[in-house]
């Protein structure tokens, strides 16, 4: 289906396990009572980690999703998935474009992740370009193909001779047209003042903030500096850390113990750690900080919102969002640092409209909660990264009602 008239063209599928099993492919796996495991390997392979040099002997097995059609020519397609991998175990997650019904891209791999990295480095695939496609660290971005529609392929890989193997809960993605570009003086972009929830619409948003706690990730800076170059780089497991503790659902103090020193908050050191990409060198891969929400009980996604009255849907809902945005010095008035990627938290709006954020990149707890005027941050969110946002909540807070281009 596609987008209404003016509006731009996003639209978000995701499939769940084991329910969904029998609408894909099954290679080796079945569905087990939380998801998709390994049953039957189809083969055993050699695989070297690049960041380790260890070359370990894995059994595998996989599910191809069907053709999932958009309805409208795709120019980005950002997967996410939620899993546990045990300790020897790993994820591949590739996605190709299709048209009509014939495939028009390659495989292209979006991530080889595993919870921990004790024993395998979870990171992106960097140097896959092609005529039709290439990978962007966490994106598939289209070329010269037409793509109208995507299809996953998930490989679970095992330690041979183990028995304990990883679950797959969910995978998706989110598809998206590119944008018209957008200034200030435009910033309902071609949708105009019609795509606007107010109080009159019924939302709830207006003049709600929700109570999410305020962490700052510079009090990391100067402390630990692994994982992306310390608490400067760390907007993403940071604002990650405040929405699960916001649900109850961040980690327990023994899953953070090994951080030595504990520093001013261990649990956001953690959160960095897991989430941290090893080929990209940096904590911001956004299908890996949903993964790592999602190992805490908590359903996760990454999404493109087309504007701020979609986000304010999900603030009336009770659900915050992280959501990316880059800007200059002067461009968002309240924000005031140059940022080519930068992750914050959505917590609420004014009773005008104004979104209200929890910031992480400030010098403390106190200074993290900032009001920002809707225009330019609505620019700045859409023109900076499309308008992603990380979604997370429990399985047990309804999303809001998605509008007829589903793009949640």
């Amino acid at each position: 289906m596609t987008a209404t008239p003016g509006r731009r063209d996003v639209a978000y599928r995701r499939f769940r396990f084991p329910a969904d099993l029998a609408l894909g492919t099954a290679d080796g796996v079945a569905g087990g009572p939380d998801g998709l495991v390994v049953a039957e390997p189809t083969d055993a392979v050699d695989h070297t980690d690049p960041h380790a040099g260890v070359t370990i002997r894995y059994d595998r097995a996989a599910w191809t999703s069907p053709v999932v059609g958009v309805g409208f020519a795709a120019h980005e397609i950002v997967p996410s998935w939620t899993a546990d991998t045990p300790p020897g175990c790993w994820l591949k997650v590739e996605l190709r474009g299709w048209h009509e019904d014939t495939p028009t891209t390659d495989w292209y791999v979006l991530g080889h992740w595993a919870a921990d990295d004790t024993d395998f480095h979870r990171s992106s695939v960097p140097g896959q370009a092609g005529d039709d496609a290439r990978v962007l660290v966490d994106v598939l971005r289209v070329a010269a193909a037409m793509v109208t529609g995507w299809q996953v392929r998930v490989t679970l890989f095992r330690r041979s001779g183990a028995t304990a193997g990883p679950v797959l809960r969910t995978v998706g993605a989110v598809a998206s047209a590119d944008a018209p570009a957008r200034t200030p003086a435009d910033p309902a972009g071609p949708a105009g003042p019609a795509g606007r929830a107010t109080d009159a619409d019924g939302t709830g948003a207006r003049g709600r903030v929700l109570d999410v706690p305020r962490y700052a990730q510079r009090l990391h800076a100067g402390g630990e500096t692994r994982w992306g170059g310390g608490g400067d780089s760390w907007c993403s497991p940071t604002s990650v850390s405040m929405v699960l503790d916001f649900w109850g659902a961040g980690p327990t103090p023994d899953r953070y113990a090994w951080v030595d020193p504990p520093g001013p908050r261990p649990a956001v050191v953690h959160a960095a750690r897991h989430c941290y990409d090893h080929a990209y060198a940096g904590a911001g891969n956004w299908a890996f900080n949903t993964a790592y929400a999602g190992r805490h009980g908590v359903d996760a996604f990454v999404t493109r919102l087309r504007d701020l009255a979609e986000a304010e849907r999900f603030i009336a809902a009770g659900i915050p969002l992280i959501v990316s945005a880059a800007f200059t010095v002067g461009q968002v008035p309240g924000l005031d640092y140059d940022t080519r990627g930068h992750l914050m938290v959505l917590v609420g709006f004014t009773a005008d409209g104004d979104p209200v954020l929890n910031d992480p990149y400030a010098p403390d707890d106190e200074r993290v909660r900032r009001t920002v005027p809707r225009a330019p941050f609505e620019v700045a969110w859409q023109a900076g990264s499309g308008g992603v946002a990380y979604v997370l909540r429990p399985g047990s807070v309804p999303l809001p009602p998605a509008p007829a281009q589903a793009n949640w």
